[in-house]
Parts: C-alpha cells; sequence; structure tokens
C-alpha cells in the first residue's frame, strides 16, 4: 500500500544550528520565555527539549533566585537525558551538574522509602538540583507541606502524562503546587495533544502558563540529512507474524512494536512472537552474556544482524540490554529493537529509519512518539518511515466491526500526523482584490478573525488538540470515508464537537474557531502548486488560485477525504464493501440541521439527472440524499399530524 503521507524537506540545517550561547533554535525560542513562572513548552522529539529546561533552569537558580529545581520524568531510563552536561564550552555562562545522591532515576521501586527520604532530605538542605520519575514526586509529595515548594522551580518532562481528570495524581499534584505554593513550573511535552478526551490542564490554570510552541514543520525541515518522512499502512490477513517479512526489511535500522497481548493482533503469547519472528529473518547464533545483544544470521545472504529483545520480562536480562542500547556510539551497534510497551517516549537511537507498529495504538500521544524514534536526524538516512500493520477486516470475523474502527481510527491518526508535519500558514480575510496572499499568509474572502482572546488563544496554541478532538469522534470516524456530505461534516458535525469541548464559547466564537480549523485542514491536506506569480492550491480534485479562496468554498471540501480515497485503492472490493457496510449499520441519524443543507442539492440532484435519488444507489452521497427526502417528508407528516 503507497504511504497516506509523504513529507519532503528543505534540508536547511536550521533547526540544528547553535547561537552564541549554544542554543539550538528551538533552545533559544524557549529561553526567551525564561521568565515566566508557569511555562509550557511544546516540541517534537529530538529537538533538544533536555537541554532546553537546563538552560531555563540554571538562569532561574543563578539570576531569578529560585532556591531549587526539581526535574521529574514518566520512567527511570529517561532520567539520563538530564545527567551533568558540560554547557559553558559552547557558550552559555554555566553547567548542569547535578549530584548524583540526588538523582533518583535508579534501579529500584519509585515509592522506596530510601528514595522517598532522599527527596525530603533534598528540600531541606543546599542542594540545587534533584532528578526523579513522576512516581517519586508524587510519593515525596504526599509527605511534605505544600509550602516547601516555594521558590521552587518543577519541571515535568512528558507533560501529557498529567490530566485534569480528578483520579490523575500528578495533576492534582500540580493544582495544589500551583493554588498553595509559589512555585515555579516548566511543562515540556513531545506530544501536542493527549490520547483521550480529558484536558492535560483545565482552561483557568493553562491560562496561567506562558506557551512556547516549535512545531514539526520548524524541526524536520532544518534538519542536515533527513529530506523525507512516510507514513503508510499495511494489511494482513490471518496471523500478524507470518505477513511481517512483508514489511520488515533488515537492511534498515529498525524499532518493531509488537502489538498488546490485549489487542486482537497479539497471539497471547509475547515470547512466542518475538521467537518467531527471529526464526523468519534467519539463525540466531548467540546470545551475549554480558550485553544481552542478541546475534542472529539472516538466511537471505548469511548477513550478521545485532537483535535487542526488550519484550522480554526478565529484569536481569532486561537492564543488560537496556544498558548496552543507552551507551550505543555506532550505526552498527544495533541493527533490530524489538519492543512492546518500551522504545518509546524518551528512548534515543538517532540511526533508526524505520519504525514498524503492529496493531492499532488507541492513543495519539503513542503513536507520535513512535513516530519520533525514526525522526532524529542523522548522516545515515535521508528518508524515515513509519509503517503501521493491520488487521484487515473480515466479513466473516465476529470482531468485523472492531476491526474496521481500528482501521478508520489508524488511517485517522495519519490524517492528523499529515495536519502536524505540514508548514503552517497563518489565515486572514480578504478584503479586497488587491489585498493578495503573501509567503506564509493566505487571504480567505468571507474569513471570521478571532472576535475574542479565547478563540485567539485556540486558534494559535490548540488547533492540533482539537483536530484530536475531531479525528476521534464516533460520528466523524462514519463520516469521513465519503458518506456524509462534505458541507454537512463542515457545517453541523465539526461545530458539535467544538460546543461540547469549548462549553465557554458563544455561537458567534463557535463559527469563528469552526472556520479555522475547516480551513486549516482543507489546505494542509491540499497540494499547493506555482505557476509564474500565481500560486494554485488542490482542493476537491481540482487546482483554485489561492487568490480566489472563499469560505464558501472550502467548506464544499471534505479534508479528510484524501487518505479514504488512497485507502480505496489500496484494498480489494470485498474490503471496501466490508468497511461500507458496517459504517453503514452503525449510520449516522438525519437531523434538521444536516436536511437543510442537503435539501437545495437534492433539488439539483433532481433537476441534472431528471429523478429523484436512489436509496441504493452505490453512490453513498446519493444515499444520503435520498434518506434526507424520507427524513423530509416523515418530518412534514409529523407536523400535519400535529396541526
Amino acid at each position: 500500500m503507497p504511504n497516506l503521507v509523504d513529507v519532503t524537506y528543505a534540508q536547511t540545517g536550521q533547526s540544528s544550528k547553535t547561537n552564541e550561547y549554544g542554543m539550538r533554535e528551538m533552545q533559544a525560542k524557549a529561553f526567551q520565555a525564561r521568565n515566566d513562572q508557569y511555562l509550557l513548552l511544546k516540541a517534537p522529539p529530538a529537538s533538544g527539549k533536555s537541554r532546553a529546561l537546563m538552560f531555563i533552569a540554571l538562569d532561574k537558580l543563578i539570576n531569578q533566585g529560585v532556591r531549587k529545581a526539581i526535574v521529574s520524568v514518566p520512567e527511570r531510563s529517561i532520567g539520563g537525558s538530564f545527567e551533568k552536561t558540560e554547557l559553558s564550552k559552547y557558550g552559555f555562562y554555566a553547567d548542569w551538574v547535578p549530584n548524583d545522591l540526588y538523582n533518583l532515576c535508579t534501579p529500584g521501586m519509585d515509592g522506596s522509602s530510601s528514595k522517598v527520604e532522599a527527596f525530603k532530605k533534598f528540600m531541606g538542605n543546599e542542594e540545587k538540583i534533584l532528578i526523579c520519575t513522576h512516581a517519586t514526586l508524587r510519593f515525596a509529595f504526599e509527605q511534605l507541606p505544600t509550602e516547601s515548594f516555594n521558590n521552587v522551580l518543577l519541571a515535568i518532562d512528558e507533560f501529557h502524562h498529567v490530566s485534569a481528570d480528578g483520579e490523575n495524581r500528578l495533576g492534582e499534584l500540580l493544582r495544589l503546587i500551583m493554588s498553595k505554593s509559589t512555585a515555579h513550573i516548566v511543562a515540556m511535552t513531545g506530544s501536542y495533544f493527549r490520547g483521550d478526551s480529558v484536558p492535560v490542564l483545565m482552561p483557568d490554570d493553562e491560562a496561567k502558563f506562558a506557551k512556547v510552541t516549535y512545531n514539526y514543520y520548524e524541526q524536520l525541515n532544518g534538519y542536515t540529512h533527513l529530506k523525507s518522512l512516510g507514513i503508510g499502512y499495511h494489511f494482513y490477513q490471518g496471523r500478524y507474524t507470518s505477513a511481517i517479512n512483508e514489511v520488515l526489511d533488515t537492511d534498515k535500522k529498525t524499532i518493531l512494536h509488537i502489538p498488546n497481548v490485549n489487542s486482537g493482533e497479539s497471539t497471547k503469547d509475547k515470547h512466542k512472537e518475538v521467537d518467531i519472528i527471529l526464526d523468519s529473518i534467519g539463525d540466531v547464533i548467540k546470545v551475549d552474556d554480558v550485553t544481552g545483544v542478541i546475534t542472529v544470521k539472516r538466511h537471505a545472504d548469511g548477513k550478521i544482524l545485532k537483535v535487542a529483545d526488550l519484550v522480554n520480562d526478565n529484569s536481569k536480562d532486561r537492564d543488560k540490554i537496556q544498558n548496552y542500547l543507552r551507551n550505543m556510539e555506532s550505526v552498527d551497534d544495533m541493527d533490530l529493537i524489538i519492543a512492546l510497551g518500551m522504545a518509546k517516549e524518551g528512548f534515543d537511537w538517532p540511526y533508526c529509519e524505520h519504525a514498524l507498529t503492529v496493531g492499532y495504538r488507541g492513543s495519539l500521544t503513542e503513536v507520535i512518539q513512535i513516530i519520533g524514534r525514526c525522526t532524529r536526524d542523522s548522516d545515515n538516512k535521508t528518508h524515515a518511515q513509519f509503517t503501521n500493520l493491520i488487521a484487515q477486516p473480515d466479513a466473516a470475523d465476529d470482531e468485523v466491526r472492531l476491526s474496521v474502527n481500528n482501521m478508520l481510527k489508524a488511517i485517522t491518526a495519519s490524517l492528523l500526523m499529515e495536519q502536524v508535519l505540514a508548514p503552517n500558514f497563518t489565515f486572514k480575510t480578504k478584503i479586497n482584490d488587491e489585498d493578495k496572499s503573501t509567503p506564509g499568509v493566505i487571504k480567505i474572502r468571507g474569513l471570521k478573525e478571532p472576535s475574542s482572546n479565547r478563540v485567539r488563544q485556540i486558534v494559535e496554541d490548540d488547533l492540533n488538540d482539537l483536530k484530536a478532538t475531531i479525528l476521534q469522534d464516533p460520528q466523524m470516524l462514519k463520516a469521513m470515508p465519503g458518506n456524509i456530505d462534505a458541507e454537512v461534516i463542515n457545517k453541523v458535525l465539526i461545530p458539535k464537537i467544538i460546543r461540547v469541548k469549548y462549553p465557554e464559547l458563544t455561537e458567534n466564537e463557535v463559527e469563528e474557531v469552526r472556520q479555522f480549523v475547516v480551513v486549516d485542514s482543507v489546505i494542509k491536506n491540499g497540494e499547493i502548486k506555482e505557476d509564474g506569480d500565481k500560486r494554485f492550491i488542490r482542493m476537491a480534485g481540482k487546482f483554485v488560485n489561492i487568490d480566489d479562496i472563499h469560505i464558501d468554498l472550502i467548506d464544499t471540501v471534505n479534508p479528510f477525504q484524501k487518505a479514504f480515497e488512497i485507502l480505496s485503492k489500496s484494498v480489494t472490493t470485498n474490503v471496501l464493501r466490508i468497511i461500507q457496510e458496517t459504517i453503514e449499520a452503525t449510520r449516522i441519524q438525519m437531523d434538521f440541521e444536516e436536511a437543510k443543507i442537503l435539501w437545495p442539492k437534492v433539488l439539483e440532484f433532481v433537476k441534472s439527472n431528471n429523478r429523484q435519488p436512489s436509496l441504493t444507489a452505490l453512490d453513498p452521497i446519493e444515499k444520503r440524499m435520498a434518506e434526507c427526502v424520507i427524513y423530509l417528508k416523515e418530518e412534514k407528516r409529523k407536523q400535519e399530524q400535529n396541526g
């Protein structure tokens, strides 16, 4: 199957250049906000968030009178990103020198009494820097008065682990620290959205944070070596272990994530799955006693491959291979890493070319973290690839609805990634014919610009979060494959989702946000071409002069259609029929808002075809028009009965 997303970058080298302080572009951008008490830093994997935090923390400790800096990470392995770092030799005025006694990301239980006591001791002595896991922070917080965090910097890495949910203890801890202490907070995340519907922060708390966003396009376009990124899907029947060699290229440095044992793709024996994968590649020659590296002689040509098994539950064996992976220095040190829950966020293997994932991942955050494993810039690669191996729906399968749903969700995840990976535009209202679009700015007739600070904040900071919510909505999943009219998607379904996500917005503000999310989605999904001094964008199968775009035209475009067109060409007619039938069985109920949009189109259809739209038509839009006629007749009958 061809890639659903193909992005090519300019290799400007900009994102890896450093200034006089040794800061890369993103780090310098974050450092400009160093004086804010609360700072939220959103930046992709490999952009240098760990070092950005070091610069900010040291400035707060040295120049802002902050007493201490606590760095909290989700798991122990990520603590290594905050080890001793010489910053002064690159131009900064201090070095990051944590005391090993207060690096609590060491073997042992995160809630052990020794780690909690070390944390408490740190809070009462003269030491400046402590590194711990989120869990250790939570356990220690329970034994300390909130006021002890006064004038302390709390840096939370992988901030998407925090939630406004009352059951989320890290979220509750953060709210208490913000309300009952004078602590400074730096929150960092490589994800642009949570994988569920619960916000990271409540709107009132989030409004207190200064935000620094460095987007994926800025990061990848500024690389030196990486030129392109592909996101694709491969469908299989039967067991995934028999299809794995169709997509696993052992000439490419690969991280292979096998499915969760609770998923439909799993055989329920993860260790046997690893053995089958190894046997399909070649013959296991040995397992190194010291490093845990598995040596495999490839069937095809006898080439020797180095493999890491992170599925192994034996803690002694896992510690050996993890230690080896942490200290790799050469492209030849590893060829394939097989993992299940590991090697995702915070895992650094710059040489990785291919992230191959089996089964649908329920969290968009998890997908973006996995893709981030292969998007490091490294001189051994010009292309990075993410492939999702997914079970193909089968009509004879009792779980057909689940497999269709998983397929649709996986494809919408790639649609969201396409939006995240595309360059950002600024959209403004086109006033007259002389008001032309300029590079980076697109002028659109009839566009409503933000009328309030809240709308402006959503448009500037939350569009990806909002798109994630839209793309995960069950009604949208049924509508996106093209069986619902584009205007109904844009003018009925999307506003409904916005109203639920932002209940505080007025109807006018909902419309402003709606227009921006639709415009941004359609433009990023479109293909822009230049012809002389004119620019054209491909929308709904035709090229339109950018200077002629009107909001009414954009509202006629399904921003998510392209992926499903590729899908329809890549699966068999039978599979496509199963998908359509499954959607049809749970189709969206007609309502007056949709009928109001469809009725003029019904009249146009009758005029053009000299017949009524048919319920048995193969075209799903014609079927929907026929349903609209029936719905309106029924509504009229009810009115006459009640009248």
